[in-house]
């Protein structure tokens, strides 16, 4: 038995819901135990350095289990997956939380990111299975805006936690979590992967990964679609991180009027993702991914040009609010246009789009420290290499189509 719909409707709002939080609850449990990390670094007695490991290590593991948790689930059902990733989570964290060395605590990180992982990928893949096509852009985004909205609750709620009960709380919150998380898919969530599609999944060559991928990557139009996610993804790290070094160590403003400005960068992505829901089934997603990826060029060609003039906390985050927007309006529809193409492996498709998101965010990132001067010049070059590489990706499916139906044109005879 599986969950697709029949009517033409889908699920209702409590399905939903339950994909929204499978979908952020490896990233919130991440995003709240930043606040815990002093305090747990102290309680062990462990260098900065090794403390950040509980940070870093997580990072790296979760963005390359999304691509192993996509591929599992085209073979072996969602539902099955999604339930192991779950347990996974939450006996790493219940690790985490009885650890009585810094080695312990990381081997629970490294389990508790490997479990919370599934949701990343799967809650797409299971959207893509119960919606179709026609509504999976509103359904993405509006999972999309849940998983905005889970690590800018987190951060607050975590340092709350740790003062009041000590760093080990927000892990044991995180168990809990997990425990009512799994017995809620149980009852909610049934398999969304047909038998069919995943016996198809299965058959001949298919059965290696590393074909899967390689197939994925082939087309064209799909790797465009994953890397101009991406690099959406890298400007959004890059503007937040760059941010923070204009406003504190250029500006030489106080971290205070950072916390007042950042806002800007998560609620232009909401606004974005909420524009996207509203869009769909309306605009195209060759259309749209391409006006996603002019609105990010605009956004650091404008920001570089009015840096020549003026530096100023406005002139920082306008611009790049315009680009967390066109970010957020552009991501789901590049998710959605992949896994279309993917067919009967929209999981492994689903999976690839989230570790580019990741890799891509973290790769910008470290190029912008690596070019690091003290200067603003670095953070621009990065921020324009990020938007040029969008704009190349949001091109080529629009060029794609209208070769498509040029061609069409040409060979349909005429009456």
């Amino acid at each position: 038995m599986t969950d697709r719909p029949r009517d033409g409707r889908g699920p209702g709002w409590q399905f939903l819901l339950v994909l929204a939080a499978v979908t952020f609850v490896g990233p919130l449990s991440l995003h709240m135990f930043f606040p815990a990390v002093p305090k747990m670094g102290a309680a062990f007695g462990v260098s900065e350095a090794i403390a950040q490991l509980t940070v870093s290590l997580p990072l790296l593991v979760m963005g390359l289990m999304t691509l192993v948790y996509g591929s599992l689930s085209d073979r072996l059902g969602r539902r099955n997956v999604l339930l192991s990733g779950l347990a996974l989570f939450t006996v790493g964290s219940g690790v985490v939380a009885m650890a009585d060395s810094i080695w312990i605590l990381l081997f629970g990180r490294f389990v508790q990111a490997a479990g919370g992982a599934c949701g990343l990928a799967l809650a797409r893949a299971i959207a893509r299975d119960v919606y179709g096509a026609d509504r999976l852009v509103k359904a993405i985004a509006y999972l999309t805006m849940a998983y905005a909205l889970g690590p800018m609750v987190a951060v607050p709620i975590g340092g709350h936690m740790v003062h009041l009960f000590g760093w080990r709380s927000v892990v044991f919150v995180a168990a809990a979590a997990g425990g009512l998380l799994i017995l809620v898919a149980f009852l909610v969530i049934r398999e969304t992967n047909p038998r069919e599609q995943r016996e198809k999944a299965n058959e001949g060559p298919q059965t290696s990964l590393v074909r899967d991928y390689l197939t994925l990557f082939g087309n064209l139009r799909f790797t465009a679609y994953v890397v101009q996610a991406g690099a959406s993804s890298g400007a959004f790290f890059v503007m937040a991180t760059g941010a923070s070094f204009l406003m504190i160590d250029y500006l030489k403003l106080p971290a205070s009027d950072f916390g007042l400005y950042f806002p800007l960068f998560p609620i232009g992505y909401l606004a974005g993702n909420f524009v996207a829901s509203r869009l769909s089934g309306r605009v195209s997603v060759e259309s749209m991914v391409l006006a996603s990826a002019i609105l990010v060029a605009v956004a650091v060609a404008g920001q570089a040009l009015v840096f020549q003039i003026h530096i100023s906390p406005l002139a920082i985050f306008l611009p790049g609010t315009l680009a967390t927007f066109a970010g957020g309006l552009g991501l789901s529809y590049a998710q959605a246009g992949a896994m279309g193409i993917a067919g009967n492996r929209a999981g492994t498709a689903a999976g690839i789009g989230v570790f580019l998101q990741m890799m891509c965010g973290a790769a910008f990132t470290q190029i912008f420290g690596l070019l690091a001067d003290g200067t603003p010049g670095p953070f621009l070059t990065t921020t324009l290499m990020v938007g040029a590489l969008g704009l190349t990706m949001g091109c080529i499916p629009m060029l794609m189509t209208r070769r498509a139906r040029n061609r069409s044109r040409a060979t349909t005879p005429t009456q």
